[in-house]
């Protein structure tokens, strides 16, 4: 019979480490590629202890459990996760490190699976367990593994070719200025472990991972501009072989592990964010000279050529429109009371649907009414779906998979009839103020995320508010709704990216919000692309942001006597533009909705 509660899962998990001679295990959201969102097989903290977050880490010991999250997850981690079996750890406030240095049994074992954490993590938890003269081991079967009976297989799900035409450039060429790269800096391969990575230094995708279109696989980028590909052989079909040619060779994903084998006495790179302690293992025991760098394809990954930028902004227009006709209607069925937080989430994905091109999600869509949308990563459920109530606030996050482009956007309005209350107009406006001012940011070349994100917070902070997640965050071309490596958000906590200089053609989220937990959420998301500014008499070069993401903002929210007036100009001129580029798509109602919503200030 399966384990149906998670406290018989994490009774069965300690019998298991007890078996395997371990005082305590770390279990991570993590896959072999070190992904934000993983595959079904990968899931296990949340079939442990039914955290359903996109990151978080749980530590197991014999009379004593944690779990650790982020300020996005607070809320979240507290209604999904039993607080009679879990302590709650909040990050960067502690760490894994630092808890198992006070809490790991003297002399213990604590096991962790090489191939689900970073080398640099195991060596920071080896230094904190030597107080306790614990010491961390690698174990050769996952335990959670042993005792989840139905563990999905990983996906076997095709992998298929992207077209030069929305790439913008084909994987001949990408192959080749990696290895230019490699050349330059006398490394003899690169393994490219990130699935976005390997999608895109090789024009393929995949459905391997819920709303990232990507198939799981590694390669070894030479300095030949060959490559090595790894991925499971019923994955492989006759137009992927074509597309590969002959200068990709494909090999199975059980033979990876050869494969670094291989690259005895060669120099090579390693990006030690996104390549697990397992591939170091493998190749620093084959006698390979590693050299710890940045993937070479994480940078040009970001910068979206011309095709990409075109093709994002074809996207992000259809999906505007389909934004809209939602947002109509919500406004005409929400305040009859019969709608719920996911019948709102299927009409939104159903307007998209609408479009002929929507491909996927690009994240299951943060639909949240009342206090639901202080939670600042909510994923509605069955059990947790509320009502949107007449008389309070919805926030809606989301975004969808297309060829030419991934998007992102999220929209808070009133649920009427009555108006709404000052201090929700206040807090909406000051949230529409920081956007407003990063939207309108100009920076010198060099310039990182972390020295605009005090632009969108300025306004909250005046105030004595703030909100608990970064402002921006990289978006990929039909990739990753998340990408690195650049990002908007405070410099502290040793996040990456947040010192990665912003450079033309990167796009990122621009997304500040403002939570009052147990009452509601606000958040206001477009996408932005940066582009050079020419200034007159400028000394040096500057950039700037083009919105990209085109949607009304709730009109009925703003406080008017907040703005400047070099605000409300900006407002006012983003709508005309919403209304040029979404009025072609719309008709009738939704026509008439959308002209009323962009009215001026």
């Amino acid at each position: 019979m399966l384990m149906q509660t998670h406290e018989a899962r994490l009774d069965a998990l300690r019998k298991q480490l007890a078996a395997d001679g371990l005082d305590g295990f770390v279990i991570p959201i993590s896959d072999e590629h070190m992904s934000e969102y993983v595959g079904a097989y990968a899931q296990r903290l949340e079939w442990l202890t039914g955290f359903g977050g996109s990151a978080g880490t749980a530590v197991v010991l014999a009379d004593s459990a944690a779990i650790f999250v982020d300020g996005r997850y607070t809320l979240q981690v507290r209604d999904q996760v039993d607080g009679r079996l879990w302590s709650y750890q909040s990050v960067p406030q502690t760490s894994v490190a630092a808890w198992l240095g006070e809490h790991a049994p003297e002399g213990g074992r604590i096991g962790y699976d090489a191939w689900l954490h970073a080398a640099d993590w195991a060596r920071a938890v080896s230094t904190a367990l030597e107080q306790r003269r614990a010491a961390l081991v690698t174990v050769k079967t996952n335990p959670v593994d042993a005792v989840w009976e139905d563990r999905p297989a990983p996906s076997l799900a095709p992998a298929v070719p992207h077209a030069d035409e929305h790439a913008g450039q084909s994987a001949h060429e990408k192959r080749a200025a990696v290895a230019e790269w490699l050349t330059a800096h006398g490394y003899d391969a690169a393994v490219i472990t990130a699935l976005d990575s390997v999608a895109w230094l090789l024009n393929i995708r995949g459905a391997d991972v819920d709303r990232t279109p990507v198939a799981l696989s590694y390669v070894i980028a030479h300095a030949d501009g060959t490559a090595d590909l790894f991925i499971a052989p019923e994955k492989v079909t006759p137009e992927l072989s074509a597309h590969l040619g002959n200068a990709v060779r494909v090999h199975t994903r059980a033979a990876f592990v050869a494969g670094l084998e291989g690259l005895a006495g060669r120099k090579v790179a390693v990006d030690p964010e996104r390549a697990v302690a397992a591939i170091f293992h493998a190749l620093e025991g084959a006698g390979a000279t590693v050299a710890a760098v940045t993937d070479p394809v994480v940078l040009p990954k970001a910068v979206k050529n011309p095709v990409e930028q075109a093709g994002h902004r074809a996207a992000q227009a259809r999906d505007g429109a389909a934004i809209a006709r939602f947002l109509r209607w919500i406004a005409v069925e929400a305040p009859k009371g019969q709608v719920t937080e996911l019948s709102a989430a299927d009409r939104l994905q159903a307007f998209r649907a609408e479009t002929g091109l929507l491909r996927d999600l690009s994240f299951d869509t943060i639909s949240g009414a009342g206090p639901n949308g202080a939670v600042v990563h909510y994923r509605v459920s069955e059990e947790t779906s509320r009502a949107l109530e007449p008389n309070s606030v919805y926030l809606v996050d989301s975004g969808g998979q297309y060829l030419d482009g991934t998007t992102d956007i999220t929209r808070t309005v009133w649920v009427g009839p009555d108006a709404p209350p000052a201090e929700v107009r206040d807090r909406f406006t000051r949230v529409l103020k920081g956007h407003i001012a990063l939207a309108r940011a100009v920076f010198p070349k060099g310039t990182a995320g972390s020295q605009l994100d005090s632009f969108a917070r300025q306004f909250l902070w005046s105030a004595g508010l703030d909100y608990a997640h970064g402002t921006g965050h990289g978006v990929g071309s039909f990739l990753a709704v998340h990408e690195g490596p650049q990002r908007i958000a405070k410099a502290s906590g040793g996040q990456a990216g947040t010192g990665q200089p912003l450079v033309p053609g990167m796009i990122l989220s621009n997304e500040p919000g403002y939570y009052k937990a147990g009452a509601y959420g606000i958040r206001i998301e477009n996408l932005v692309l940066v582009e050079k500014r020419d200034i007159a008499g400028a000394e040096g070069e500057f950039y700037g942001f083009e919105t990209l993401t085109f949607a009304p903002i709730a009109r009925d929210l703003v406080d008017v006597t907040l703005l400047s007036g070099e605000e409300l100009a900006w407002l006012n001129t983003y709508h005309a533009k919403v209304r040029d580029v979404l009025a072609p798509q719309l008709s009738g109602d939704d026509l008439a909705w959308l002209e009323a919503g962009c009215a001026p200030l």
